[in-house]
C-alpha cells in the first residue's frame, strides 16, 4: 500500500506522523526499549502530547533481532499468531556510548541513535539495512483506519527475493506485493501462498510477524527502500543475518519450522484422474494397467473430486454408483504397490449431511448475527469448517479417519483460500488475520491425523494454499496453471519464489491444468516435472495419461520417470538438507551461487540438490538458452563437457535437456530402479564428474540409505591423488561401483580406485 504522493506529499486524505527524535533508550530484562517522538523536542514543553512510538528490540535467536514497533500499546490482539520457536538463551548483549545503544545477537547488531531517530543493522561493522526519519510512520486514512509502516534501506544494486509463491518476476524489486491468499490461478499477482518474508543480496532477510494482509512496496514507493505496512497500531518484524542465502533460510526456518522427512514413495510418479472428468473403477484400472503395459513406474494414484457425489463436496463418502466397493478398489491398487490419495477441501456443501451436523454442533464459521456463513462460490450453500475450534478439528479429522481405515494413504488438501473477510470464529480471532492463517490450521489438522494414523514419516499432503509455517506440512503444488509454455515458465518462477521463502518441496501440474496440452508441450513438461522434487500428472477437464497424446509421450514419460528413480539416492541427500538446514530441494541459482552476479535474475533454470543444474525447455522449437557457472560441467544425459562461465543456446530432442552435473559432483545413482522401495545405496554407482575439481586431501560426502530421519548415514571419503580417484565407504558391506570419466571399478571392502586420463 502506498502512503505518499511523490517525495514531499502524503497521499490525499491521509494524515501521517513519523518517528523523528529518540527520547530515551533503556534496557528492560532481555529487551531494549526506545521511545521515539514524532517531532523535535528542544525543550520539556515539547514533550506534551504525542504521537510517540515505542520500539522494542530483542534477540529470539543467534543472528536474529526482533523489532516491535507500537503507537498505541493498549490495543487488544485477538490473534491468531504464527507458531515460532524462540530461543530464551539466544545471545543478548547491550552496550552504549554517548551517541548510541547497541544490541548484539552474535554477529548481527542493531544500533539505536540517542538523538535523531536512526536504527541501523550491522554485521562486522558493515551496515546491512536500517531506518531513520520518515521510515517508521503512523497513518490514518479518510475512514479513520490506522496503519503502521516501516521502510528499510537497500544498497545500490541490492536485489530482493521471496514473499511466497509469486508467478511474476523472480526478482521482486519495483513490485507491490500483498499478503493475501487467493484462488486466482498462476497468471497474475494474486497467489495461493503468501509469505511475509524476504531476503536480499545484501546478506540479510526480513520476516514480518503478522498473519494478516501485510502490504509490501519493494523499492517501489521509495525506490531506495523496502516498505511494509499493517493495519492497526503494532508492527513486528525480525531481521535475520546470513550472510549467505542458505544461512538466512537456515535461521528463518529454525524460527518458523522445517519440513519433516517424507516417505520414499512420495518422490515417485503420481497420476490423477484429473479434476472435472467423469471416471469410475474401470477408468482407474485402465489408467494403471495402461502404465503397466508401457513399463512406466507409478507410485501414487490420486482420485480427484468426483470420487464423491456431485453437489456433495465434501461429505467424504464415495459415490457408490461409480465406486460400489471402494475398499476393494483401494486394496487392488495396494496389491500393485501403489499408494492411494484422495481429494478433499475444507468446504461443506449445504447438500452434504455434514452441513447439518456441523451447524448443529457449532463447527462452521458464522457471521456476526450467528448464522452459518454460506456462499455458492464452489458448492451450493457452501460453509467453511471453523478450524479455530479444537472440537471442529477433531470432527473434521474423524471423517478423514474413516477414509484412512478404508486404506487411503494421503490427502490432496485443495482450496483453503476463499475465507471471508467478515467472519466470526470460535476463538475470537481477527478475521483479516485468519484469512491466510486458516490454511495453516486446515492443513495441520489433516497432517496431524496422518502422522497419528500412518506414522510421523509417512504423512504427506498435496496442498495448494499456505502461509508461514506451511513448510512443516508438505508437499505443496503450484495451483491452476494453463496448458501453455508461458504457464510452464510462470509455474517455475512461482516454485523458485516459494523455495526462496523457506519451503523445501514443490510440485506442479505436469501438462498444465486448464486446457489440453499439445503432445510437444506435454513431453517438455514431463521433463520438467520429473526433475522436480515431486511429480504429478494432473489436468482439469482432460486426462494426462501419455497415450492420450502420442506414442512418443509414453517413451518420454518412461525415460524421465526411470531417470528420477535412478536419482533417488541423490534426492535423499537433498531431502535431509531440507529437514536439517531448511535448504530446499529445488534451488534458485542465486541461492546456490550467491557470488556470481550473472545468476541473480535467472528464473528459467535451477539446481536440483547440490549437484544438478536443470534448465527446462520453454519453446516448441526445442531451443534452450541457459547459463553455466564457473568450472567444468557435464551434461548428465549426453556427456557433453561445458566450460563455464558461459551462456549456451542449444536445441534438444524430447529425451534430453540441459541437465548438468556440477564440477566435482559425486552422484549416488541406482540405474535400473523401477520403484521407490528398498535400500538407496545397494547396487549403487558413484558417478564422479570433472574429478579434477576434487582435491588431494580426503573429503567426506554423506550418503543415506533412505529418506527417513533415522536413515543410516554412510560416509564416502574421496580424494584425487593426481593420477587416480580414490573413494572409501564407511560401510564395507555395500555392493557398489565407482564410475569416473566412463571407467567403472567395482568396490572391494568398501574401497574403489579409478585411474584418470
Amino acid at each position: 500500500m502506498k502512503f505518499s504522493d511523490g517525495y514531499w506529499r502524503v497521499r490525499e486524505g491521509f494524515s501521517a506522523a513519523w518517528a523523528r527524535q529518540t527520547h530515551d533508550v533503556e534496557k528492560v530484562g532481555r529487551q531494549v526499549r526506545a521511545h521515539v517522538a514524532a517531532h523535535l523536542m528542544p525543550g520539556r514543553g515539547d514533550t506534551l502530547g504525542g504521537p510517540l512510538f515505542t520500539v522494542t528490540l530483542s534477540t529470539p535467536a543467534e543472528g536474529v533481532i526482533r523489532v516491535t514497533e507500537e503507537h498505541f500499546r493498549g490495543h487488544r490482539n485477538p490473534g491468531p499468531e504464527f507458531d515460532l520457536t524462540i530461543d530464551p538463551d539466544a545471545p543478548f548483549e547491550v552496550s552504549e556510548d554517548d551517541e548510541k545503544v547497541t544490541v548484539a545477537a552474535g554477529e548481527l547488531e542493531a544500533e539505536i541513535s540517542k538523538n535523531d531517530w536512526n536504527l541501523s543493522f550491522k554485521a562486522h561493522g558493515k551496515e546491512l539495512t536500517g531506518t531513520a526519519y520518515k521510515g517508521l510512520g503512523h497513518y490514518t486514512d479518510p475512514q479513520g483506519k490506522t496503519y503502521l509502516r516501516e521502510q528499510l534501506r537497500t544498497a545500490i544494486g541490492e536485489k530482493v527475493y521471496g514473499f511466497g509463491e509469486r508467478f511474476g518476476q523472480f526478482v521482486k524489486n519495483g513490485q507491490s506485493v500483498e499478503m493475501w491468499n487467493s484462488d486466482a490461478g498462476t497468471t497474475s499477482d494474486a497467489v495461493y501462498k503468501a509469505i511475509p518474508f524476504y531476503w536480499t543480496t545484501g546478506g540479510y532477510g526480513v520476516f514480518v510477524n503478522d498473519p494478516g494482509d501485510v502490504s509490501f512496496e519493494v523499492t517501489s514507493e521509495n525506490v531506495e527502500k523496502v516498505q511494509f505496512s499493517v493495519k492497526g497500531e503494532k508492527l513486528d518484524y525480525f531481521v535475520i543475518y546470513g550472510p549467505t542465502p542458505k544461512e538466512i533460510l537456515r535461521r528463518y526456518t529454525a524460527l518458523t519450522g522445517r519440513a519433516p522427512h517424507l516417505p520414499a514413495w512420495s518422490y515417485g510418479l503420481w497420476l490423477t484422474t484429473s479434476f472435472l472428468t467423469d471416471y469410475d473403477d474401470t477408468t482407474v484400472n485402465g489408467f494403471v494397467e495402461g502404465l503397466e503395459k508401457r513399463d512406466i513406474p507409478l507410485s501414487v494414484f490420486h482420485y480427484d473430486c468426483f470420487w464423491q457425489k456431485e453437489f456433495h463436496f465434501c461429505d467424504f463418502e464415495w459415490d457408490n454408483k461409480m465406486f460400489p466397493h471402494p475398499e476393494e478398489s483401494i486394496e487392488k491398487l495396494h496389491r500393485k504397490g501403489l499408494k492411494v490419495c484422495v481429494w478433499i477441501n475444507p468446504y461443506i456443501s449445504s447438500m452434504s449431511k455434514l452441513f447439518d451436523e456441523g451447524m448443529e454442533k457449532g463447527y462452521l464459521i458464522t457471521t456476526a448475527d450467528g448464522s452459518v456463513y454460506e456462499t455458492d462460490f464452489w458448492q451450493p450453500g457452501m460453509a467453511l469448517v471453523d478450524f479455530s475450534k479444537p472440537e471442529a478439528c477433531d470432527w473434521y479429522a474423524s471423517k478423514l479417519e474413516t477414509l484412512l481405515d478404508m486404506g487411503v494413504d494421503c490427502f490432496k488438501t485443495d482450496f483453503g483460500e476463499s475465507v471471508p473477510k467478515e467472519a466470526v470464529y470460535e476463538d475470537g480471532s481477527n478475521p483479516l488475520k485468519m484469512h491466510n492463517y486458516y490454511t495453516y490450521l486446515y492443513n495441520k489438522t489433516v497432517f496431524d491425523l496422518l502422522e497419528r494414523k500412518k506414522g510421523k514419516e509417512q504423512a504427506v499432503l498435496f496442498a495448494r494454499s499456505a502461509t508461514v509455517g506451511g513448510q512443516k506440512l508438505p508437499v505443496h503444488w503450484g495451483g491452476d496453471c494453463e496448458s501453455t509454455y508461458h504457464a510452464m515458465a510462470n509455474s517455475l518462477r512461482g516454485g523458485l519464489s516459494l523455495m526462496a521463502s523457506g519451503f523445501g518441496y514443490w510440485a506442479h501440474d505436469i501438462g498444465g491444468f486448464e486446457g489440453t496440452p499439445t503432445p510437444d508441450l506435454y513431453k517438455r513438461w514431463v521433463q520438467f516435472g520429473l526433475l522436480s522434487s515431486h511429480s504429478r500428472l494432473h489436468g482439469s477437464k482432460s486426462v494426462r495419461v501419455p497415450w492420450a497424446f502420442d506414442d512418443e509421450s509414453s517413451e518420454v514419460l518412461r525415460t524421465f520417470t526411470d531417470l528420477k528413480l535412478s536419482l533417488l539416492p541423490e534426492l535423499a541427500i537433498a531431502s535431509h538438507e531440507v529437514s536439517d538446514e531448511g535448504t530446499p530441494v529445488m534451488r534458485p541459482m542465486v541461492l546456490e551461487f550467491p557470488d556470481d552476479p550473472t545468476v541473480t535474475q535467472l528464473d528459467r533454470q535451477y539446481m536440483l540438490g547440490d549437484n544438478l543444474l536443470v534448465a527446462p525447455i520453454f519453446s516448441p522449437d526445442g531451443v534452450c538458452e541457459y547459463y553455466v557457472p564457473e568450472g567444468t560441467w557435464t551434461n548428465y544425459l549426453t556427456g557433453e563437457v561445458i566450460e563455464g562461465p558461459t551462456w549456451k543456446k542449444e536445441k534438444f530432442d524430447y529425451f534430453s535437456l540441459p541437465l548438468l552435473a556440477r564440477p566435482g559432483a559425486v552422484l549416488p545413482v541406482q540405474d535400473g530402479r523401477k520403484n521407490t522401495d528398498g535400500d538407496l545405496l545397494e547396487a549403487m554407482t558413484l558417478k564422479v564428474f570433472a574429478p579434477h575439481a576434487i582435491g588431494n586431501d580426503w573429503e567426506t560426502r554423506t550418503l543415506y540409505r533412505g529418506f527417513g530421519g533415522d536413515a543410516q548415514k554412510v560416509d564416502a571419503r574421496i580424494r584425487n591423488t593426481g593420477d587416480a580417484l580414490e573413494v572409501e565407504l564407511s560401510d564395507p558391506t555395500i555392493a557398489w561401483s565407482l564410475q569416473v570419466e566412463g571407467t567403472v571399478s567395482k568396490a572391494v571392502d568398501g574401497k574403489a580406485r579409478v585411474k584418470m586420463r
